[in-house]
């Protein structure tokens, strides 16, 4: 389908939570490659269409994304049917660089690490600017569609009922917000450092993973980035001093971000807002893991700790408050549910 004869084909080991099988496939003299095939149920092949089209445009308008390469029938995606089972395979370029662990969260040498935080804004603004101008063919699933009170009653046992009803006043906040063009439209839903790999030759980031990419605020991409930095100062004791690294952090970021498009500060006035949505969806899609495993569920210290953070209304996830612990960041006593 995709002509990888010759190619040498591996599995990179999956993690939790993963939802798919990816492998590298490398060649002497060709660019490396990643293969993806999707196995679980509870897509459509509009999602993955919807994914894929729209990576393929923000390649195309100058994105910093890893693209998706056509098969030789000249499909973004192939499917295949085995056994009445059906996987959705497709093809990128492997990113050029590394993930920032596998480079042990060292960055470039002689390089100031803000230099980092400023691409990681930029590129993510850059992102975003395409999106304003994107109308899709295919269309993944906008914020609501998924994140509803008769989802969340389901999903979340009753056992949570306060934890419940704070997430359906977060929703009824979220409802009232604008959904203009300039506030809202494709998102990646995900941007972390495990999400795209850096180039440490010349400190560009390449992104990738846009599984849960759909129609949301671009303030959530700003809060994932946010909540991504919390591990370059977690195990300092000093609220004080992890709010001062905060607050500089983001200023760098957003400097990157507006270098590439608009954000109201009306929107940045929200970040503690998007802070409770980042909470949500850790919650929402940790049940959903449990669900889909057939466990029956369970809160460990982390899951714990982001109920606590919504219940009592507690503010930036909980990282400037007595709540948290440099020694045990981001736990809570387990809660039995």
């Amino acid at each position: 389908m995709f002509g990888l004869e010759g190619y040498e084909i591996r599995q990179i080991p999956p993690h939790e939570g993963g939802r798919n099988v990816v492998y590298t496939c490398e060649k002497e003299g060709e660019d490396a490659k990643i293969l993806r095939i999707s196995f679980l149920p509870d897509r459509s092949r509009e999602d993955f269409l919807a994914e894929v089209e729209y990576i393929r445009y923000l390649f195309e308008h100058g994105g910093s994304v890893s693209n998706v390469i056509s098969s030789r029938k000249g499909n973004l995606l192939e499917e295949i049917t085995y056994n009445n089972h059906t996987f959705f395979v497709c093809l990128f370029h492997k990113a050029k660089g590394k993930m920032l662990v596998e480079n042990h969260y060292r960055y470039r040498e002689g390089v100031p690490i803000s230099e980092y935080y400023y691409n990681c804004g930029k590129v993510l603004g850059k992102l975003h600017q395409i999106s304003k101008g994107y109308t899709p063919v295919h269309r993944r699933y906008s914020f609501f569609d998924k994140y509803n009170a008769e989802y969340i009653d389901k999903l979340i046992p009753d056992s949570l009922s306060l934890l419940k009803e704070k997430l359906v006043e977060l929703l009824h906040t979220l409802r009232g917000l604008a959904k203009d063009p300039e506030t809202f439209g494709m998102i990646h839903f995900d941007f972390n450092d495990g999400n795209y790999s850096i180039d440490f030759d010349t400190g560009q980031i390449t992104v990738y993973d846009f599984d849960n990419s759909c129609f949301g605020w671009y303030m959530y991409d700003l809060a994932d980035l946010w909540t991504n930095a919390v591990g370059w100062i977690q195990f300092e004791p000093d609220a004080g001093k992890r709010k001062k690294f905060m607050d500089d952090y983001f200023e760098t970021v957003l400097a990157g971000y507006r270098s590439e498009t608009k954000i109201d500060d009306s929107m940045l006035d929200k970040l503690p807002l998007f802070f409770k949505l980042t909470l949500m969806e850790g919650i929402v899609d940790t049940f959903e893991v449990m669900r889909n495993n057939g466990e029956d569920p369970a809160c460990d210290e982390g899951l714990s700790y982001r109920i606590k953070c919504l219940e009592d209304d507690i503010p930036y996830r909980g990282f400037f408050h007595e709540i948290y612990s440099c020694e045990k960041p981001f736990a809570y006593e387990k809660r039995n549910i």
